[in-house]
This record gives C-alpha cells, structure tokens and sequence, in this order.
C-alpha cells in the first residue's frame, strides 16, 4: 500500500498506532509543514505580495491537518488524545 493514497488510508482505517499517528505525524511532520508555509507566506506579505495569497499559503495545510486530527479522533477514544490532538490543531493554524 504505498504512496500517497496508501499513507492517507492506512491512517484512516487505524492502521497507524495512535502514537505514530500523534507524535510523528502531527507534531513532528504536521507542525513542521505548517512552520514552512507559514514562513513562506511571511516572507509573501513582507515582500509586497498579494495578502490573499499570503492567506492562502499559510492555510493551505489545514485540510491536511482536519485530515489528522479526524483520523486520530476515530482512532482513539481518549479524551486526552482528542484534546491533545485539537489542542495541536488551534496551535498549528493560528502560528
């Protein structure tokens, strides 16, 4: 099951230990993606760019992220998991 489609499936159906899928992929991976296109939207805005596009590259991410956070929703019944997990979510899209 690799590539792209296989790494979004495996997720999905709770193949991918709630760990793995919490600190690899959506601290580790997940934060690092979102600092990067937030730093491209910085340097955008502070180079005259359009503020829409700034906008947008900065939540491009986002359906990624939702995509995380559902999987490991589904994943776990831990009240701890899922909190932590919208916790990352509020963090990474406001930074």
């Amino acid at each position: 099951m690799p590539g792209l489609a296989g790494f979004f499936r495996s997720r999905w159906r709770g193949e991918v230990p709630q760990r793995v899928l919490f600190w690899r992929d959506m601290v580790a991976v997940g934060t690092l993606i979102n600092l990067l296109a937030t730093g491209v939207a910085l340097a955008v805005a502070a180079s005259g760019g359009s503020m829409a596009l700034a906008a947008g590259l900065h939540f491009a991410p986002l359906p990624y992220n939702v995509f995380l956070v559902a999987a490991l929703w589904r994943l776990s019944a831990s009240t701890a998991w899922r909190g932590a997990a919208l916790a990352w979510l509020a963090f990474v899209t406001l930074v």
